[in-house]
């Protein structure tokens, strides 16, 4: 039974490891064969012309390194991925702000990516503080709930593809506002829940 489990385990890890190497090469090489932008990102990567690639790479990066520094748990490379995740996050999360700000499709999602560039921030710093005041288990928490908002990346992406198949495009706006929010936040609230049984506060707050 347990290897009939890993075994399903790798099935089910492999496509979303492939996806996910997908989003970040795809998010790394956009920032400078953006022929193919959309509209309101073309306006974006105008108006931001060096913020909007350096986002774009960066959050491209994290994709790969959040993950790889959580595999790398136990050994002696994840401190020192640790540290270069972290900035990558510092880099993505900061030029977000600006890139969600500017010329938005609606104010309803350039709130919804201001907050998840804020939050994002916010738990990287706080599973930093976490650890230097050796909490271990709350920095892994806090990691886990960080790793969960950079998901959204990828499942904004697939949203919007599923919308643009499937959708109204009279709606398109309304469906990106509601985009820009539950692509980080249901994989967010769920990692809230299964960290849920030692209570989030101790997930969540700082050390005192």
């Amino acid at each position: 039974m347990m290897a009939i489990w890993r075994i399903a385990l790798l099935a089910l890890a492999a496509p979303v490891a492939v996806f996910t190497l997908y989003t970040a090469l795809r998010a790394v090489t956009e920032s400078w064969d953006n022929d193919a932008f959309p509209e309101a990102l073309a306006v974006k990567l105008e108006l931001l012309p060096a913020v909007f690639p350096v986002h774009m790479v960066a959050g491209g990066l994290a994709l790969v390194l959040v993950p790889l520094t959580l595999l790398a748990r136990g050994t002696r490379f994840h401190r020192w991925l640790g540290r270069i995740t972290a900035a990558d996050v510092v880099i993505a999360g900061a030029t977000a702000i600006p890139v969600a700000l500017e010329a938005p499709v609606t104010a309803v999602s350039a709130a919804g990516f201001f907050t998840q560039g804020v939050l994002w921030m916010s738990l990287c710093g706080l599973g930093i503080w976490h650890i230097r005041n050796g909490r271990v288990e709350q920095h892994r928490r806090a990691m886990l709930l960080m790793a969960a908002v950079t998901s959204g990346a990828m499942f904004f992406r697939i949203w919007l593809a599923l919308w643009m198949h499937y959708g109204w495009p009279r709606h398109f706006k309304t469906f990106y506002a509601c985009d820009a929010w539950i692509a980080w936040g249901i994989p967010f609230l769920i990692m809230l829940a299964v960290t849920w049984p030692r209570g989030p506060r101790q997930v969540l707050a700082a050390p005192r």
